[in-house]
């Protein structure tokens, strides 16, 4: 799990069969997460169940994007690929 302004970033065991993605939740994860869809070339917010600000949302947006490599990496070890 990630760390950033407060916001908990983490995978869920169940949804390997999805494309790469990530939840976003404030401190504990959460069913009401905020989940981005981590594409070769963009990130893109699937859902905002976790009522992000905007202004946050941009953040964190910018913050995946430049820890991609990371999280992809970190997709692949949690999944076991």
């Amino acid at each position: 799990m990630l760390d950033f302004l407060g916001y908990t970033f983490y995978f869920y065991s169940n949804e390997n069969g999805e494309p790469i993605h990530i939840h976003v939740s404030k401190g504990k994860p959460s069913n009401n997460s905020t989940k981005f869809w981590i594409k070769r070339n963009e990130i893109v917010l699937e859902h905002n169940k976790g009522n992000i600000p905007k202004s946050d949302l941009k953040k964190i947006q910018k913050y995946i994007c430049a820890n991609r490599a990371q999280i992809v990496n970190r997709w692949y070890e949690f999944f076991g690929f």
